[in-house]
């Protein structure tokens, strides 16, 4: 698996169960990146999202505690879309994916679940900002865990924010 996450220099993600910052560069990397695959999102995660509906073209696995029939609609479908599909745990992850190590799919957040997801992630795509912003949420350090740097882009600059996309490898 792949992790995929923006944090700001002290590896924050959120506030308030929102995003720091609203950067359209990155939510079209975002895009590009995960277009045609399975994401697995927290449910709290999901229901951020526009409409509180998974994202279209790409299969979402929602990883939560709460039951399933409280997440169903009345004619049985995921009331976060028909992409979307309920996950309990890991394990049932595991029987829907298959060997999470060796799949090509993406840990998309909240902290939770990158928390309980990274270990079977050998690469995370990170957007990283150079600001700090006020934060309740964090995505591990990943140089601190022994992950390297395997490459970043140039610095782009939007909204006043300077940010570079990086990929890290787990050694």
């Amino acid at each position: 698996m792949k992790a995929i996450v923006i944090v700001d220099k002290n590896w924050a993600i959120g506030r308030d169960g929102g995003l720091l910052v609203h950067l359209p560069g990155d939510l079209k990397y975002f895009k590009e990146k995960t277009m045609g695959h399975t994401m697995v999102m927290g449910r709290t995660t999901v229901e951020g999202l526009p409409k509180k509906k998974a994202l279209p073209g790409r299969t979402t696995l929602v990883l939560t505690r709460k039951p399933q029939k409280e997440l169903t609609a009345e004619d049985g479908t995921c009331i976060y879309g028909d992409n979307a599909r309920i996950c309990a745990s890991v394990e049932d992850l595991e029987r829907i994916l298959g060997n999470l190590r060796e799949n090509d799919d993406f840990v998309a957040g909240g902290a939770s679940v990158y928390e309980q997801l990274l270990p079977y992630c050998d690469e995370a795509l990170v957007t990283v900002m150079e600001q700090e912003f006020p934060a309740d949420r964090y995505f591990p350090n990943l140089p601190e865990l022994g992950w390297e740097l395997a490459s970043e882009s140039e610095p782009l600059t939007e909204n006043g924010v300077t940010y570079r996309f990086c990929v890290y490898r787990r050694p």
